[in-house]
C-alpha cells in the first residue's frame, strides 16, 4: 500500500468505523473532536487495568483490586421480585468456588451464561455475610481472547463525557472502537522518523507505539510506547520552531542599527537616575547584536514585575531613532498605555524627541494631527492601545515595534503592526511580566530568541507577604492604619464588582461599606476603579492616587498590569483563594515599585481546596516569578498558562511539559544538530523528517513571524 493510500485510510470520516455509524460520529466530533481514524488513533486512554495475571478463587484473602479469574459458570439462577429482582451463578475453578451477582441487565446477562460454560471473567471481589462475591463482572470469552489480532491483557480506561455516555460511547465503547480501528490500519500507519534514527534513539516504531499506547503487550510495552509518542510530539514541535526561527532569519533582511548615537548616549550618561543592574546591560547587548545583524530581531524579553524592562524598551527604541527610523509600543490597555507615554515621554524630555499618544479616546483633532506628523516623521516615538494598528495609523520609516504583554493580543492584531514599515519588517521586540518556565518558554517561544532579566534593581526589598483569615481582619485594618500613617498608600483588589449569588465572595461594592465603615472620611480619602467604568473616570481616580490625594484605592483586576505608584506600599487581595498564582504575582508586583518596605496580604476564607491553599502557600513562601510560574504550570498544565492557548501548539496529547522537562531539552538539542547539519532537511536519510515536517507547516499557519 502506497503512503498515499495510507493517508487516505488514515483520513476515512470516523462514521465508516464498524460500530460508529452517523449518530455516533455526531457525538465522537462535538464531545472529542474525533473526526477521522486517525483522530481515534491518537485518541489515548489515560490509564490501563492489568488483565494480564490469571488468578485464582483461592488468592483471594481480603478486599482488595481488581482480579481476573478463568473457570466454569454454573448454578445461574434469577432469584427476587420487581426492584429486588437479582441474578446469581457459581463461579468455579480448581481451587474454589464464589458468587456472581447482576442488579442490571438480567435477561441479556442470564442468556450470555447460558450459551457457553467457561468464562474469563474479571472484577473486584468483596465481602458479603461472611461470603465472597463478585458484583457485574466483566464476563470475557477466552477464545476471543486468544483469536485476537491485538493484545486483550490490559484494558485501556478512555476519557468520555455524560452526553457521550448517553449515546452508549463510554470507556468501554471507545476501547472497542479503538480495537475495531487497529485491527484495521495498524498495518498502514506510516513512520514519521527515518529507521535509523529509530534505531539510533532505541525508539519503538510509531506503528508499535500506537498500537501499544492503547492494548499494550505488558508494562514495558507501554512505558516504551508512551516515551516514543512523547518523543514524537516534542521532537516534532521542537523541529518546528527551530526551521520557522531559521526561515525566518534567513528570509526576512532587517534594518541595521550600526549606530550607538547621541540620543543613547546622552540618555545613558546625563538622564538615567540609576545604574542599570547586570541582567539588563546583557540584554541590551543581545538587542544590539540582533538590530546590527542585517536580520530581523524577534526577541522576547522577559522580566518579573518591577525588574526594569521598560527602561530596556526606551534603550531599544533610541537605537532606532539614532538610526534614523520610528519606534512603538502597543500596551494592552489604556491605564498601561498612558502609564508608559508619561513615564517614557519625561524620561526622554531633555533630549528634544517628540512622543505620542494614541488610542480609541485621543480627540479626532488631536489625532488627525499626530497622525499627519506621523506620516511626516516629525514623531519619533508614538505609544498606544491597538489603535496604533488601524489602516490610517501610517509611519514614514518605522524600525522597531515594542509589544507589551504581548499574550493580551491577538495574532491578526499583532500582525497589521508588523506590516508597518513596507519590504523589511520592523525589529520586534516582545515583552512580558508574566515568568514563563524555560520547559514552556522552549516550546512556546523556540521561534524567538529568549532574554531574561533576572535580577532586581539594587534598593528594591523584597515584598514580605502574608496570608490571613477574616478573623484577622481587624489586625489587617489596624496595620493598614499603621502604614497610612507614615504617609504610605493601600490597594484592596477583589474578584467581583457586584455580589453574585452564585459566589459567596466579599464583592467590591460591600467591600467599600466595610472600608468606608473603619476608615471614615474626611480622615481617610478613598477611591473605586473597575473596569466597567469609563477610561476617563478610572484616568480621573488614579491620577488623585498617584498625587497620594487617594490613600486607599478599591479595585478589580484592572490594576494587574502596569500601574506604577511607588508610595504604595500594601496590596490586600480579598478572596485571595479564587486567583490564580500568576494573577496573585502580577497584583503584588503592583506595590514594592519605590524603597520603602512594601506588604502583600492575602485574605481567605478558612476552608480552602487542597490546591488553594498550595497557591497561597507558594505565594508566601516566593517572590520569585519563574519559581511561581514553575509552580503554576505543575498545578494547572500548559493550556492553561495565561497566553498560551492562542498558540494552538500546546494541545500535546501525551507530552506533559511539568514531567518531561529533560526530554524537552533533548528533543531540541536533537532537532538544532539535525538542522545545524541539514538546514533544509533536503539530505535523503532526512527525507522522512521533511514530509512530516511539511504536514505540520501546510497545518498550522506560520504566525511566528510576528511573533
Amino acid at each position: 500500500m502506497t503512503t498515499t493510500q495510507q493517508t487516505d485510510l488514515l483520513q476515512t470520516p470516523i462514521e465508516f468505523l464498524k460500530g460508529v455509524g452517523e449518530k455516533r460520529g455526531v457525538v465522537l466530533r462535538k464531545e472529542f473532536n474525533i473526526q477521522t481514524f486517525n483522530d481515534l488513533l491518537y485518541y489515548f486512554p489515560y490509564r490501563h487495568i492489568d488483565k494480564s495475571h490469571v488468578y485464582h478463587v483461592s488468592d483471594i484473602v481480603n478486599d482488595g483490586g481488581y482480579i481476573l479469574l478463568r473457570g466454569k459458570i454454573h448454578d445461574v439462577r434469577i432469584v427476587g421480585q420487581m426492584r429486588a429482582m437479582r441474578l446469581t451463578a457459581m463461579f468455579s475453578d480448581e481451587t474454589g468456588s464464589i458468587e456472581l451477582v447482576w442488579f442490571n441487565g438480567i435477561r441479556w446477562v442470564s442468556d450470555v451464561l447460558r450459551s457457553r460454560t467457561e468464562f474469563v471473567i474479571f472484577g473486584k471481589p468483596t465481602l458479603f455475610n461472611g461470603k465472597w462475591n463478585i458484583t457485574h463482572p466483566e464476563l470475557i470469552d477466552p477464545n476471543q481472547q486468544e483469536s485476537s489480532p491485538i493484545s486483550l491483557r490490559f484494558q485501556p480506561m478512555y476519557n468520555t463525557s455524560e452526553t457521550a455516555k448517553k449515546k452508549s460511547l463510554d470507556s468501554k465503547a471507545i476501547a472497542r472502537l479503538t480495537a475495531n480501528l487497529l485491527t484495521q490500519v495498524k498495518d498502514v500507519i506510516p513512520e514519521t522518523m527515518p529507521r535509523e534514527m529509530v534505531e539510533e534513539l532505541h525508539l519503538m516504531t510509531l506503528r508499535d507505539a500506537l498500537v501499544n499506547i492503547h492494548y499494550p503487550e505488558d508494562n514495558q510495552k507501554l512505558s516504551q510506547a508512551t516515551l516514543r509518542l512523547k518523543f514524537d510530539e516534542l521532537f516534532f514541535t521542537q523541529l518546528k520552531m527551530l526551521k520557522l526561527k531559521l526561515i525566518n532569519t534567513n528570509r526576512f533582511e532587517g534594518f541595521v542599527f550600526e549606530k550607538v548615537g547621541h540620543y543613547f548616549n546622552t540618555f545613558y550618561k546625563e538622564c538615567l537616575p540609576f545604574d542599570l543592574t547586570n541582567a539588563q546591560k546583557r540584554v541590551l547587548r543581545e538587542i544590539r547584536g540582533d538590530v546590527g545583524s542585517g536580520h530581523q530581531m524577534n526577541r522576547l524579553l522577559q522580566g518579573d514585575v518591577g525588574s526594569g524592562k521598560t527602561i530596556i524598551a526606551v534603550f531599544s527604541m533610541l537605537l532606532a531613532i539614532d538610526n534614523g527610523y520610528q519606534a512603538c509600543i502597543m500596551a494592552p490597555t489604556e491605564i498601561l498605555a498612558t502609564q508608559h507615554y508619561e513615564k517614557i515621554s519625561r524620561q526622554l524630555e531633555p533630549l528634544g524627541l517628540r512622543v505620542e499618544f494614541l488610542s480609541g479616546s485621543t480627540k479626532v483633532s488631536q489625532r488627525r494631527r499626530i497622525l499627519a506628523d506621523l506620516r511626516d516623521g516629525q514623531v519619533n516615538i508614538l505609544i498606544g492601545t491597538h489603535a496604533l494598528i488601524e489602516d490610517n495609523v501610517v509611519f514614514s520609516k518605522l524600525g522597531l515595534v515594542v509589544i507589551d504583554e504581548q499574550h493580551r493580543f491577538g495574532v491578526e492584531q499583532r500582525a497589521k503592526l508588523w506590516r508597518k514599515s513596507g519590504p523589511i519588517p520592523p525589529h520586534i521586540l516582545v515583552m512580558t511580566a508574566t515568568p514563563i518556565p524555560r520547559t514552556l518558554a522552549m516550546t512556546l517561544y523556540g521561534d524567538l530568541d529568549v532574554s531574561v532579566i533576572d535580577e532586581l534593581p539594587a534598593g528594591r526589598k523584597p515584598i514580605v507577604t502574608q496570608h490571613y483569615y477574616e478573623k484577622d481582619r481587624l489586625k489587617v485594618f489596624g496595620f493598614m492604619k499603621q502604614q497610612i500613617a507614615e504617609g504610605r498608600q493601600v490597594y484592596v483588589v477583589y474578584p467581583l464588582i457586584q455580589e453574585s449569588e452564585a459566589m459567596d465572595l466579599l464583592d467590591l461594592q460591600a467591600g467599600y461599606e466595610a472600608i468606608e465603615r473603619s476608615f471614615p472620611p474626611p480622615t481617610y480619602s478613598i477611591g473605586v476603579v473597575h473596569g466597567r467604568m469609563k477610561a476617563e473616570e478610572k484616568d480621573f481616580i488614579m491620577d488623585h492616587f498617584k498625587k497620594n490625594e487617594i490613600q486607599i484605592l478599591l479595585s478589580t483586576t484592572v490594576i494587574e498590569v502596569g500601574i506604577d505608584v511607588p508610595n504604595a506600599t500594601v496590596m490586600v487581595i480579598e478572596n485571595a483563594e479564587r486567583f490564580g498564582l500568576s494573577q496573585l504575582h502580577q497584583l503584588r508586583g503592583r506595590v514594592g515599585r519605590g524603597g520603602n518596605q512594601s506588604y502583600c496580604i492575602l485574605m481567605s476564607k478558612y476552608e480552602l481546596s487542597n490546591e488553594g491553599r498550595k497557591r497561597l502557600d507558594a505565594m508566601v513562601e516566593t517572590n520569585d516569578g519563574f519559581e511561581i510560574a514553575n509552580f503554576d504550570l505543575q498545578l494547572r498544565g500548559p493550556g492553561d498558562i495565561q497566553g498560551t492557548r492562542q498558540s494552538g501548539m500546546l494541545d500535546f496529547k501525551i507530552a506533559d511539559l511539568t514531567k518531561d522537562e529533560k526530554l524537552v531539552a533533548y528533543t531540541r538539542n536533537y532537532a538544532q544538530q539535525i538542522l545545524e547539519k541539514d538546514p533544509d532537511l533536503s539530505l535523503p536519510e532526512h527525507k522522512r523528517l521533511a514530509e512530516t515536517l511539511e504536514k505540520m507547516m501546510q497545518r498550522d499557519t506560520n504566525w511566528s513571524v510576528i511573533s
